[in-house]
């Protein structure tokens, strides 16, 4: 279980992340991203960002492309911006639980109308 100074670190980094990738000019990083889930560790050495997309599941892996050639400015940025003992490596994944969650609610909804 992290510690409350790690629970303040990944928010306080969820939050510089959310307001970083507003600024991204890539042409990969479009629409509206979201992070799903932030895990850093407690040496501070690793951050996996889970993203996902709300146009779709194929634009939150061209977001990921993208914030992956990106991830030594987001490290830059967020070390600047942020009083950390050790500034992350970022690691960017895409999180599809969103659309699986809906995928499922949808066939449940197809089973109750059958009824």
């Amino acid at each position: 279980m992290p510690s409350h100074r790690t629970q303040r670190a990944s928010e306080d980094v969820r939050r510089e992340l959310t307001d970083i990738f507003r600024t991204l000019k890539d042409p990969r990083i479009t629409g509206v991203l979201s992070i799903v889930k932030l895990d850093l560790t407690t040496d501070y050495s690793y951050c996996t960002v889970n993203v996902s997309s709300l146009d779709g599941e194929s634009a939150a892996r061209e977001a990921v492309a993208g914030l992956t050639s990106a991830a030594g400015f987001i490290r830059r940025e967020i070390g600047s911006r942020l009083r950390l003992r050790r500034t992350p490596e970022f690691i960017f994944m895409v999180d599809t639980g969103i659309e699986h969650s809906a995928e499922i609610h949808r066939i449940l909804r197809g089973l109750s109308d059958d009824n």
